[in-house]
């Protein structure tokens, strides 16, 4: 982990955000939306780890909420939790799971997006339940699964990951 990994971090979120804003907010399926900034912000997160996933979450919150300008902190407290959440998932599920990038990105989609809910009903909007889980949650699942893996390919060639030194041990008798 170093602030090299940090910065190509929060330069992927950066432009993630930019393509999202631009472009990809404007695809819609069956009510669904993908969610780029996410998906990058996961899949950087479980390559290297939950201090780099939590400040690369802070930042893409913070740039999409200015962007956007929707209410500021809102994006960016939900993206530096699943930031955070997908970097410790990323620790435990390395060598238990064969497919990180899938369940993380499903956690977090989910995660996400009922935080949302739930902040926004806080600040006095609501949102009906049936057409959250419905008409919003599984098309927006499935559009962020679809873009895992490739996402989850091109990201590790843009942050790979660090050969561990072997470290010998020798017994003297």
């Amino acid at each position: 982990m170093t602030l090299r990994d940090g910065l190509k971090a929060g330069a992927l979120v950066t432009l993630g955000v930019l393509l999202q804003i631009m472009f990809v907010s404007e695809i819609e399926v069956a009510s669904g939306h993908p969610d780029l900034v996410l998906v990058l912000l996961v899949v950087a997160a479980l390559l290297r780890g939950p201090v780099i996933g939590a400040a690369a979450g802070f930042w893409a919150g913070f740039v999409l909420d200015v962007a956007t300008f929707e209410t500021l902190g809102l994006s960016s407290l939900l993206l530096t939790l699943a930031g955070y959440g997908a970097g410790r998932l990323g620790q435990v599920m390395s060598k238990t799971s064969p497919h990180p990038p899938l369940i993380a990105v499903g956690l977090a989609t989910v995660g996400v997006l009922l935080g949302s809910t739930f902040l926004h009903f806080v600040l006095g909007t609501t949102v009906s339940a049936s057409t959250l889980l419905g008409r919003v949650l599984l098309p927006t699942l499935a559009l962020n699964l679809l873009l895992a893996w490739p996402l989850h390919r091109l990201v590790r060639r843009l942050l790979p990951l660090a050969t561990r030194e072997r470290r010998e041990v020798s017994v003297a008798v």
